[in-house]
């Protein structure tokens, strides 16, 4: 025998979710014979409707065979106000009046159905109503209910934690809690609890996915018993996301159906064609024109004209535009407009492909416009393009909100399992998405992110580097096709890439990534950020560069770095920790706002092997005949104006003049080689371009000395690859670089800016070559207990620290 035994229908008293309080609706709109003829065709024996704290629904099919009057009963816990949903099977009106006089102590509600032998269950018992559910709380329930459902619209990880909770509970386990909380415990054999499937559908889409069965035949009475005596399973199918996120766009699209009579344009317009098509949900019955006045089929007053019209106009707006011209592309449009039978997984796939696709155009055209904006300093145009952004978050709620509730559950399910079994059911391995906007860049950033997955997969440690652009398939990375790319104007190698946002929530949600670590604050990194509270995770970010001074470098506005440094300090705030690979980084981001007690230094390595003094053999002598005796200067990173390389020229041009035999190699590309060509074509310089692997190894060894002018480096990975290389470094005082070496001993810390000084220390090692060969040894010897594989482990052991401000749940969940 099955039973649908929890269906919800149009007369539902409560919103299903808050989103439906924004919108405006308060009830779910399917009418009750419909659920009726949906379950009876599924097979479903005896079907019920528990509407909320009303016999409403129920009573309407209540004359039809197989159906029985229920409700779902709204009770609280008196302490804290904690609400609970009770079904109550098979009740008369009076003990609904009964029961609506006790459901407001649980207590007591509990106490009045067992002494009336109502068959009565704690409907989806670890999700928490109102957000007040505790550990404490679930206990007792275990204590006063011996039936409880496996709720069919709720995630499979939380009916899988019940089901283990209740199929392991011991007499002992009982005794314990009764001693504890001092409540007689329910049942002949307390410790033994019954089960039951409902679909808990708002929708119309998910009547009867999940039922109660009973092996048996019998009548009602029969299978009412059977459940009671525990002879009863569940059965049905997984939920996701992505179901919750349509069923609310469908109970949002019904109520607005019923109020404006949308469904009427469905041949006239095709964006509300294709909406109806998805959504539109099961078809109820005609009813009497004195029943619903609002319907779609009575003649609209002039108040409902004015209404269309209103209506109309704020959906003539940039986002509905954009989708109208999505729906064009979409290979389902002209099926679901026309009509064709669609079945309820089509109809969902359907929906999220429209959304996901309307919203990464949407996306792409605000992000290209800002930019736009930005670029040319129309700086205040770019606040025009804040209503179409709060217009995308609204259209993208729904799934923010479904994977946000699926979150939270399991967090909620976790910690209570945890109390119940007294060891953690399931210990959460760090498994970390890291999230780059510079993956596929020539920069310190990229090279270090690459080698930090490399030493992953090396130390048996789960991150996956998450980027977005031009696909590659590597082990340990995820690349997402781009929606769409900006080229900055004062970089044209430089792109950025915008991210498709529903795509990457749920790949994290899949995957079961626990740890979101952002590496870089551009689109990626938002979309990273986003994503870490939607799926309420520990946030972690890297500051990696000093975007700051790199933009006043670069245009020469102050005004421009401080909206930068003002953005930046806005975006690593929002994280539960922010790396900084030097003290005087911290320092500065503590300086300016960001709380101390969310900074943690970690000491960056690299790869010892990699580069090596046992390297150098002739590289220059074999490209650019150079001779070895030839003192030879190196710069690695990036040519651009930021590194003050217009320092650099200075400095070899009085050089040249000064020593015989001197050059200066430059390893690297960037906007600023071509003018930096033109300066020095009379002088000793050597541009390499680009070099990786065993060509860069042997750069850095065939050099002498390594000269970084630089001020904007929070670290410069460059440094500690020269010193491992055998070259003693010469660098500025401001930054992180001087943090990675030892003034004095591996090279020389400089005024920043101070050409003279920089000349000063090079003629010294140059005119000193005892002094220059000890330096050398040195470097090399300070690099050997830097190795990247004990950096590495570091920053992974950041991952299991307490979370500053995490709440005991987040905790629970996260840090075991």
């Amino acid at each position: 025998m099955k039973a649908d035994l929890h269906v919800h229908s149009r007369y539902s008293t409560r919103p299903s979710y808050w989103i439906l309080q924004k919108l405006g609706c308060s009830e779910s709109y399917v009418e009750p014979k419909t659920v009726y003829d949906i379950a009876r065709q599924k097979g479903m024996r005896f079907v019920t409707i528990t509407d909320h704290n009303t016999l409403a629904g129920s009573l309407e099919i209540a004359h039809l065979p197989g159906a029985f009057v229920s409700e779902e009963i709204t009770t609280y816990f008196p302490d804290n106000g904690c609400k609970i949903h009770v079904l109550a099977y098979d009740i008369t009106e009076r003990q609904h009046e009964d029961i609506t006089r006790a459901r407001t102590s649980i207590y007591d509600l509990a106490a009045y159905l067992n002494r009336e032998a109502i068959t009565h269950v704690v409907a989806h018992p670890l999700f928490a109503v109102n957000d007040r559910l505790t550990a404490d709380q679930f206990e007792q329930l275990l204590l006063m209910f011996s039936n409880f459902e496996l709720n069919g619209t709720r995630d499979n990880y939380q009916n899988t934690i019940l089901l283990d909770i209740l199929t392991h509970l011991t007499a002992e386990q009982i005794s314990a809690l009764a001693d504890k909380h001092g409540i007689q415990p329910a049942g002949k054999i307390p410790w033994k609890k019954s089960l039951t499937g409902g679909s808990d559908d708002h929708s119309g889409f998910h009547v009867a996915r999940t039922f109660t069965l009973v092996e048996k035949e019998g009548d009602l009475s029969d299978f009412l018993a059977a459940v009671n005596a525990g002879q009863s399973r569940v059965c049905g199918n997984d939920y996701h996301p992505k179901m919750l996120a349509h069923a609310l766009y469908s109970i949002a699209y019904q109520f607005y159906n019923q109020k404006f009579g949308l469904d009427r344009f469905r041949q006239k317009d095709r964006f509300v064609g294709f909406i109806d098509g998805v959504l539109g949900g099961p078809r109820p019955a005609p009813q009497p024109p004195d029943r619903r006045p609002d319907s779609g089929g009575n003649p609209p007053s002039d108040g409902k004209k004015r209404r269309d019209r209103s209506m109309e106009k704020a959906l003539s707006g940039f986002c509905l535009q954009t989708a109208r011209e999505v729906l064009e592309n979409l290979p389902a449009y002209h099926r679901v407009r026309d009509g064709g039978p669609l079945s309820t997984q089509e109809k969902i796939s359907h929906c999220h492909d429209f959304v996901d696709q309307a919203a990464d155009e949407i996306l792409a055209r605000l992000c290209n416009t800002t930019m736009e904006q930005l670029s040319s300093g129309n700086i205040f145009n770019v606040f025009q393009m804040i209503g179409a952004g709060g217009a995308l978050y609204t259209m993208l709620a729904p799934y923010f909100i479904a994977y946000k509730v699926f979150t939270k559950d399991r967090m909620l399910c976790k910690s209570i399992s945890d109390r119940i079994r007294g060891v953690p059911l399931i210990r959460k391995r760090v498994r970390a998405g890291h999230f780059t906007d510079t993956l596929h860049d020539i920069n310190g950033v990229a090279r270090t992110l690459r080698k930090q997955s490399e030493m992953a997969a090396l130390l048996n440690k789960e991150m996956i580097l998450i980027t977005c652009g031009p696909e590659e398939k590597r082990p340990g990375f995820k690349t997402f096709a781009p929606i769409d790319t900006f080229t900055m104007p004062e970089y044209s190698e430089l792109k950025l890439y915008y991210p498709p946002l529903l795509k990457m929530i749920d790949y994290c949600f899949e995957q079961d990534i626990n740890r979101i670590h952002i590496a870089t604050p551009g689109p990626v990194g938002l979309a990273a950020l986003a994503i870490a509270r939607i799926l309420q995770l520990p946030t972690y970010g890297t500051y990696h560069t000093s975007f700051p001074q790199y933009v006043r470098q670069i245009t020469g506005d102050d005004g421009l770095e401080g909206m930068t440094w003002k953005y930046m300090i806005w975006f690593y705030s929002q994280m539960d920790m922010v790396f900084v690979p030097s003290r005087a980084t911290g320092e500065e981001l503590a300086g300016r706002g960001i709380s101390p007690e969310k900074i943690r230094f970690y000491q960056r390595g690299v790869d010892t092997a990699c580069f090596h003094p046992d390297k150098r053999n002739g590289f220059y002598r074999r490209r650019f005949n150079l001779t070895d005796d030839c003192l030879k200067l190196m710069y690695a990173g990036r040519v651009s104006k930021e590194k003050n390389l217009d320092q650099l020229v200075a400095i070899i041009r009085e050089l040249s003049a000064r020593i015989p035999n001197v050059c200066l190699i430059v390893v690297g590309d960037g906007p600023y080689q071509d003018e930096m060509k033109r300066l020095v074509r009379d002088l000793p310089v050597m541009f390499t371009g680009y070099l990786d692997g065993k060509d860069l190894s042997e750069a850095y060894a065939g050099c002498d000395l390594f000269v970084f002018p630089s001020t904007t480096d929070t670290f410069g990975n460059v440094v500690l690859e020269a010193q491992a290389s055998g070259l003693p470094v010469i660098v500025t005082d401001q930054g992180g670089p001087g943090e990675n070496m030892i003034d004095g001993e591996t090279g020389f810390i400089v005024p920043a800016g101070d050409i003279a000084a920089f000349l000063e220390k090079i003629i010294r090692l140059a005119d000193d070559p005892a002094l220059l060969a000890r330096m050398k040894k040195n470097a090399r010897s300070y690099m050997e207990t830097r190795s990247f594989e004990s950096a590495f482990e570091q920053q992974w052991n950041l991952y299991h620290e307490p979370v500053p401000g995490c709440d005991g749940l987040k905790a629970a969940y996260f840090n075991n």
